[in-house]
């Protein structure tokens, strides 16, 4: 079969009323992608029951007269419908004028019926973003939350335990107001540091942790406190595997400092000797 005799065959009408079988469907498709001018007919037929649906009034029967009318436009006007006079030998006079009424009023159901279905795709889409979308949110909000609390148990770990001494430290020079308290286990070496009593880190400054030994006066860099200002509990927990005799808090560079700025010195505790 040529193209011409299977463009008249009417089977592109029927395809683009959706009354093909899946293997039907599937040979149109085929033809398509192989010939140009099959696709140029489709879209045709499509543009032609577009117009078609515009002319006519859900509301209002339409005539034998007013739809054979429609579909006779003149070609060389924008609607592109199919003309009942073109030369070739069209589905409609093979049919019957009768059943083309019939199939028309398919077709026009049929576009309808996908308009509506495309866009309750794009809904669903859109929604099933919205969920995706939520639901990343909400599983960031798990991790965080396990985080925390993963982050809490560890720290009252250290606290709960009997080998855990607590370490007041005082505030100096620079803000006799500031006070820290640390809670330190000599056993595991792990240092909880309560700093709720330090004012906010002004920007471009970090609070150092410093591990003293005072005769003669030795300070070990224990890190930076980066994240002081963004916690909302002010506990850090660290470790210090040194034989420290005291703990002190300065303020210090971003980045921090290799040994302590004593004029930012914020806060001090000396460690109880047993």
């Amino acid at each position: 079969m040529d193209i011409t005799t299977y463009i008249n065959s009417g089977i592109l009408e029927l395809f683009v009323a959706g009354k093909l079988t899946e293997d039907e469907n599937e040979a149109v498709f085929e033809m398509m992608k192989k010939h140009p001018e099959v696709t140029k007919e489709v879209l045709e037929i499509e543009n032609a029951i577009i117009n078609l649906t515009k002319s006519l009034s859900s509301k209002q029967k339409a005539n034998f007269d007013d739809i054979r009318g429609l579909l006779n436009s003149n070609p060389d006007t924008n609607s592109k419908v199919i003309p009942l006079n073109a030369t070739k030998t069209s589905w409609t006079r093979q049919l019957g004028w009768v059943a083309s009424v019939l199939l028309a009023s398919g077709l026009i159901w049929s576009v309808s019926q996908n308009s509506n279905l495309k866009e309750t795709l794009t809904t669903s889409e859109t929604e099933n973003k919205a969920l995706e979308i939520e639901l990343n949110t909400k599983q960031i909000q798990l991790e965080t939350n396990n985080s925390q609390l993963a982050k809490a148990n560890s720290i009252l770990k250290v606290l709960r335990d009997k080998n855990t001494i607590s370490v007041p430290l005082a505030g100096q020079a620079i803000n006799p107001d500031a006070y820290a308290n640390a809670f330190w286990n000599k056993t595991n070496n792990e240092l909880v540091l309560d700093l709720s009593g330090l004012p906010k880190a002004p920007e471009g400054k970090v609070y150092q942790i410093w591990s003293l030994t005072l005769n003669p006066l030795t300070p070990t860099d224990l890190g930076i406190v980066s994240d002081f200002n963004e916690d909302a509990n002010k506990l850090f927990k660290i470790k210090n595997p040194n034989n420290s005799q005291a703990f002190g808090i300065t303020l210090e560079p971003a980045g921090g400092s290799k040994s302590p700025t004593l004029e930012q010195l914020f806060t001090l505790g000396v460690i109880p000797t047993s």
